[in-house]
């Protein structure tokens, strides 16, 4: 009878140290998820200016992925109890605690700013950027939850990397990547879009719209309609 009332009695401390094991993140883990929060907003921030501009796709349509990423890296944030005051509270176009992503993007702004091809060329360095940071991050976890979020926005990447290769290809301009492998870089162009989903789109889930058969309409439920992540296509709700 002492031997059960002694294990009760440390069965909370037990708990608590397997909470800890469970949540606590190592500082590479911790700074990964912090920098790829402010990556995202990168590409939102930069993708919203070059729509503002130029009024094209596929700026119009990416910079509504990029906004579900950060969803995504701000609910891993929460989950972790990260504090980012940036990401919560100042969300403010071009701020950004990262200096090295504050200098790209007073770069990449001034670059795209310039003509619709830099622009473009703006955001496949954008992307060619994201993939190749996740691939590094990636390597420095071993939690489902962290990889499984990283993958969904390196599959996005891939697709917007698509959209404006073919798009500079339509204007005359063959893209050479600067910041992946060029055996990568051919795999990715060559491959099809995958689907990232954006969640309440139109999409081939039960929706709540106009069917066609079982929720292949407007629908507002989860959908899997890929908008958010092709050149073009309907814009995300």
């Amino acid at each position: 009878m002492k031997k059960a009332l002694l294990l009760f009695a440390a069965l909370p401390a037990l708990l608590t140290v397997q909470s800890q094991s469970v949540t606590t993140l190592s500082p590479a883990e911790k700074n990964g998820l912090l920098y790829m929060q402010e990556e995202e907003k990168l590409a939102r921030d930069v993708y919203d200016s070059m729509y503002a501009k130029w009024e094209v796709n596929p700026f119009g349509n990416i910079r509504q992925s990029e906004r579900m990423h950060m969803s995504r890296m701000n609910t891993l944030s929460v989950t972790y109890a990260i504090k980012n005051e940036q990401a919560v509270t100042n969300d403010k176009a071009g701020s950004f605690l990262n200096p090295v992503l504050a200098k790209i993007y007073t770069e990449l702004i001034a670059s795209g700013s310039q003509s619709l091809v830099d622009a473009l060329k703006a955001g496949a360095k954008i992307e060619e950027l994201d993939i190749a940071d996740l691939d590094e991050r990636m390597a420095q976890t071993k939690k489902e939850d962290i990889l499984t979020a990283y993958k969904f926005l390196r599959m996005g990447s891939e697709n917007h990397l698509r959209a404006f290769v073919r798009r500079l290809k339509s204007q005359g301009v063959e893209y050479q990547p600067e910041f992946i492998k060029k055996e990568m870089f051919d795999t990715i162009i060559s491959g099809e879009n995958q689907d990232a989903g954006c969640g309440n789109e139109p999409g081939q889930g039960p929706g709540n719209g106009q069917g066609q058969g079982k929720g292949k309409g407007n629908g507002n439920g989860p959908g899997k309609g890929k908008c958010c992540d092709k050149e073009a296509g309907q814009k995300c709700q």
